[in-house]
């Protein structure tokens, strides 16, 4: 297996044909073919299904792509530090599911790093994508909740994905809504009394199971469902339609402002907030700097 080798394999995923990517690559589709035929006999899985309608990806090969991937922007790295002299920044990143006190969490991090020698992404994305990102590389760490309905699932799929989930704290279920929405008022509020407003929830695309859901409760049987993608959206339809959502209950006003309030769910699930890591790789100084951030929320989690 070579990196001239990973690098065809790449392009052919990422063109969908053999002959574009022969093209792109300025090789005979023949030679092109031959080379990951090859390959897919060395290390014993089909990378690609070929059918009439093109290439398509197999399960496993979509496996091996991501390693792959990584490998070949590591050499890329390699080179334009090592043998370009080429000063790169370092980078950080981090996938969540949508919550505000991640993204503030974040801001403060960068805030007392400063951006100088750093290049930094966040992903606020489903629960599926959160964990695949921490796979593959793109993210160092993904911020999730678990309860005594997914935890067995979610495990599971962290197992596989050779990941590991560090919980940083617990909270119970609030129900966040508009302040001029009448369940503001209420000290505590019910399933049954939410049934007169749409519950908001966020879209898991492909894997939209019950398990992945960010919000809990998510088998209850709701008269009125709006899913969304974005917080922005969510937060227009609480206004607009007087809609709710449940979550963890930390408000962070400096960045939603101070328009929403969240409410006691009397049928309460426990959340446990953490991250999701790769298995024996210790944090880096930032990702390490993050997590600080994220446990100081700990002693602002409602009661």
């Amino acid at each position: 297996m070579t990196l001239q080798q990973l690098r065809y394999a790449i392009a052919v995923a990422d063109c969908g044909s053999m002959n574009q990517a022969a093209a792109k690559l300025f090789i005979s589709q023949p030679s092109l073919s031959e080379a990951v035929k090859e390959l897919e006999r060395e290390i014993g899985i089909r990378i690609f299904g070929r059918t009439n309608r093109g290439i398509l990806v197999t399960t496993e090969g979509n496996e091996f792509l991501g390693y792959a991937r990584q490998v070949v922007e590591q050499y890329r790295l390699m080179e334009q530090r090592y043998v370009e002299k080429t000063q790169t920044k370092k980078r950080f990143a981090v996938s969540m599911q949508h919550y505000t006190f991640a993204v503030k969490a974040f801001v403060e991090m960068v805030k007392e790093f400063g951006m100088d020698d750093y290049a930094f992404a966040i992903h606020e994305t489903k629960t599926g994508t959160v964990i695949e990102h921490v796979k593959d590389f793109i993210s160092e760490i993904g911020i999730l909740y678990m309860s005594d309905f997914n935890r067995k699932i979610l495990m599971k799929l962290i197992h596989e994905s050779e990941l590991e989930f560090i919980p940083l704290f617990d909270c119970n279920t609030y129900v966040y809504v508009w302040k001029k929405n009448p369940i503001a008022s209420k000290s505590s509020v019910s399933l049954q009394e939410l049934e007169k407003y749409p519950c908001l929830t966020f879209d898991q695309g492909k894997t939209n199971s019950f398990y992945f859901a960010e919000e809990v409760f998510s088998t209850y049987e709701y008269k009125q469902t709006i899913q969304v993608d974005d917080r922005a959206s969510m937060l227009n339809l609480m206004v607009g339609l007087n809609g709710y959502t449940l979550c963890s209950g930390i408000i962070c006003e400096e960045l939603n402002g101070s328009d929403y309030a969240a409410v006691p769910l009397k049928e309460t699930e426990v959340m446990t907030i953490g991250y999701v890591k790769r298995k024996s790789i210790q944090l880096s100084e930032l990702a390490q700097l993050y997590v600080n951030e994220l446990a100081k929320y700990k002693n602002l989690v409602l009661k």
